[in-house]
């Protein structure tokens, strides 16, 4: 078998990976699975800090990795990675941290999540699910969740001082995305946090420029913008401090990589477990590349994983096409200057749909496996983890420093295994 797949045309209403669609079709539906990370891929850098021109750019870069590594045979698209927030304003809320702190922690993340997935490709998967199943990987991100939860408070106050307008464009912008998300068609609710923005930024338009009730949206720096120039990138500075915070995102970033390969295979009929590897290669191996210049760190999406299955078409051509758009919209700095204007509020508001659906999704992954909250050792595992991660323990130890999300994700490791010897054991003598 050689490397890449042959792509041979289409020939029925199912397009598997090693497939392609007509120029026009392919390029259509290249576009769609953009949109459909786009709303994430934007928000999450401007949350954190970061430029988004720049975190595009990546994602595009990071995509074509990820083909060029799995050989063109795993149809995904890598965009920013919303574990990374929480971690991320944790560094940034340092003093004397900069953007480059938080991005050597992204660079040492990668390199970990590479690491891993070297190991896989090697001996296989198995002793990932082992070490890391649903009750830790799920306790993990719930955690990071919660963490993040006085973060969205602060921003929902405006940073101490809250006004009725602020609060209500942003509690507006919440109810927005969560009706889309309930009631909107199957396509609209893969981009509910594009189109919420889109419903909050409308609203100070018409709020603030149009009836002057707020401040309204300053367009100076989108008319002085270029069409066409190079990202501001950034270098990454490495200090253990950000390092011990930000690595364990790995963690969460191998357990979201694993679920969406099995579901590709799921859902494709093919089955990609020996692509498992070479997948969280790329993905980290991508991450390392992002946060060596200044992007946040990516993962594969849920929100295109769910544009195949609407469309069934999962040809991986499209991804290509998906990321070369991704990487010129990250090379026109009026593009860039268009993000920087979106209103404070209106990120109040995604900060708390968004940070509260880290959480809740997380909270899947225990309902959809069946995690036994019966079982002590589950309870433990459970409870200490999520205590540690909402109340942002810090483990100081000399110079180093392991921040809450690192407490958490130690803890759920460490308990889940030493609360499992001798328990087979044990339930042999209650039989």
């Amino acid at each position: 078998m050689s490397y890449f797949p042959t792509w041979r045309p289409a020939a029925g209403p199912v397009v598997m990976p090693d497939e392609r669609l007509p120029a026009a079709a392919s390029f259509t539906m290249g576009l769609q699975h953009l949109l459909a990370m786009s709303g994430s891929t934007i928000v999450a850098p401007i949350l954190m800090g970061f430029d988004p021109n720049v975190a595009v750019f990546f994602s595009g870069v990071g995509t074509l990795l990820f083909f060029l590594i799995t050989g063109g045979r795993v149809p995904s698209y890598l965009g920013s990675s919303f574990a990374f927030i929480a971690v991320v304003l944790a560094v940034m809320g340092q003093e004397g941290a900069t953007i480059g702190h938080a991005l050597g922690g992204i660079v040492a993340c990668g390199a970990l999540y590479a690491l891993i997935g070297l190991i896989v490709m090697m001996v296989g998967s198995g002793w990932v699910e082992r070490l890391m199943p649903p009750v830790v990987t799920g306790t993990i991100g719930v955690a990071i969740g919660l963490n993040l939860a006085p973060v969205a408070v602060q921003q929902l106050n405006a940073f101490g001082n809250p006004t009725a307008a602020h609060t209500t464009i942003a509690l507006l912008t919440v109810l927005c995305m969560a009706m889309i998300s309930c009631h909107g068609p199957q396509a609209s609710r893969r981009i509910s946090v594009l189109l919420a923005l889109v419903f909050g930024y409308v609203l100070v338009l018409v709020l603030g420029n149009g009836l002057g009730i707020v401040p309204g949206i300053d367009f100076g720096k989108v008319a002085g913008a270029a069409w066409f120039g190079l990202p501001a990138f950034q270098r990454p500075e490495f200090h253990w401090s950000a390092i011990t915070l930000i690595a364990p995102v790995a963690i969460i970033l191998v357990a979201e990589n694993l679920g969406h390969i099995k579901a590709l295979g799921a859902i494709t009929g093919q089955n990609m477990d020996r692509y498992i590897g070479r997948g969280f290669f790329a993905d980290g191996l991508a991450t390392v590349v992002a946060g060596s210049g200044g992007g946040t760190g990516v993962t594969t999406y849920a929100e295109n994983i769910g544009v195949m299955a609407m469309t069934k078409v999962y040809s991986t051509l499209v991804f290509v096409i998906a990321a070369v758009v991704a990487i010129c919209l990250g090379l026109s700095p009026k593009f860039g200057a268009i993000l920087q204007t979106i209103p404070a509020p209106v990120l109040a508001g995604l900060s708390v749909s968004v940070f509260g659906l880290i959480a809740s999704a997380m909270v899947r992954i225990w309902v959809e496996n069946k995690v036994d909250f019966a079982d002590p050792r589950n309870l433990f595992t459970v409870g200490v983890a999520l205590i540690l991660g909402a109340g942002d323990f810090t483990l100081n130890i000399g110079d180093f420093a392991l921040g809450g999300i690192g407490t958490s994700t130690l803890a759920a490791l460490v308990l889940y295994q030493i609360l499992g010897i001798g328990r087979q054991q044990v339930e042999a003598r209650e039989r």
